[in-house]
């Protein structure tokens, strides 16, 4: 009986991990897309993926799968088919380091809020919260 906990307990985990490179891929994704992927937005996804319950000690190898992924796939629908089954806090998790990522320059270019109107859609989120967000993030740059 014990095993079939543990099991379960791996199961789980795996599936965290596995959900959790889905969302760094995402994230470096967004970095990557003004050809610019600096230390600044490394820390920028190490934290939202801390707040996302990420182990701290499993971060870099999350991180390195996750560039991996990103750089193996062509579209994001891939990485945001995981990120669209969370609940909404940490959709605005993921959603607040995206536009951290994107102003960490101080700058959005077209590829970026375009890049950022598709995924509202794709998340199933509110243009109203992103919008929000987005504001916030300005407002702290």
């Amino acid at each position: 009986m014990f095993s079939l906990f543990t099991k379960e307990n791996e199961k789980t985990k795996d599936e965290d991990h596995l959900s959790l490179i889905s969302v760094a891929a995402l994230l470096i994704h967004s970095a990557k897309i003004d050809e610019n992927f600096t230390e600044k937005e490394s820390l920028i996804i190490k934290k939202a993926l801390i707040e996302m319950g990420a182990d701290e000690n499993k971060i870099d190898q999350i991180i390195k799968d996750a560039e991996i992924k990103e750089k193996d796939s062509n579209q994001i629908l891939e990485f945001t088919r995981e990120v669209k089954n969370k609940n909404i806090e940490e959709k605005k998790i993921v959603i607040e380091a995206l536009w951290n990522i994107i102003y960490s320059d101080k700058n959005a270019d077209i590829y970026e809020t375009n890049l950022m109107r598709r995924l509202s859609g794709l998340l199933y989120l509110d243009t109203k919260v992103v919008g929000d967000i987005k504001e916030k993030i300005k407002l702290k740059q």
